[in-house]
């Protein structure tokens, strides 16, 4: 009969893990190459923080029609030892105004990313689904209590919250060149070129000047 040691058994599970874990690195790698290929057209795209892609940012866009269109919302993405047989953990690093999603946290009450999570899917579904949940809250099931209070007992007014909020933390703003545009301005140069210039030089006044006169 064959005894198998205590050595042996470490070992054997050594073994195991290092394959596992260069299958999934594998799996992800391939993930996010699909995931680049229409990101335009999906409204989802994602980045590694780690070399071991353990450690990634995901990027939803706001929905057309939707008190969350214009917005961009980043989602941290830690990947277990275990994936692809146990779900990534996600959270919004965003914030934003939803039934399903911490307004404190950015945790997320979605069923894939607990109990209904299937081998199946992907970095890419997953994402696609937590863009299809800001169009199709679930208020009987919340994460913020508070949202999902407003958003039963006026809809309107969550409208109107979640939509400050996504201009508030989602949307990038512009940024602010109106007194290099008076300074240029001042010199005899119309607005809409020195805005373009200014826009062109992020700001930088001497190197506006330069493009507007090369």
């Amino acid at each position: 009969m064959y005894t198998i040691t205590k050595e042996l058994f470490f070992n054997f599970l050594k073994v195991t893990n290092t394959t596992h874990n260069t299958m999934s690195a594998a799996r992800l790698k391939k993930e996010l190459v699909e995931i680049t290929k229409d990101t335009k057209l999906t409204g989802v795209s994602v980045k590694a923080l780690t070399s071991d892609l353990k450690q990634l940012i995901g990027t939803v866009q706001g929905p057309p029609e939707s008190p969350y269109e214009g917005g961009e919302f980043e989602v941290d993405i830690q990947i277990p030892s275990e994936y692809p047989f146990g779900p990534p953990k996600m959270k919004f690093r965003t914030k934003l105004w939803h039934p399903n999603i911490s307004s404190q946290t950015g945790a997320i009450c979605l069923d894939i990313l607990k109990d209904n999570w299937s081998p199946a899917l992907t970095l890419k579904t997953t994402l696609l689904s937590l863009r299809a949940l800001l169009t199709a809250a679930e208020p009987d099931d919340p994460q913020d209590a508070q949202v999902a209070k407003q958003y039963k007992s006026d809809y309107k007014e969550y409208v109107k919250t979640a939509k400050r909020w996504t201009e508030t933390y989602a949307m990038k703003k512009a940024p602010d060149y109106s007194k290099q545009i008076e300074q240029l301005a001042a010199m005899g140069i119309p607005k809409d070129d020195a805005l373009r210039a200014l826009e062109l030089t992020c700001g930088n006044v001497q190197e506006a000047l330069e493009s507007l006169f090369s």
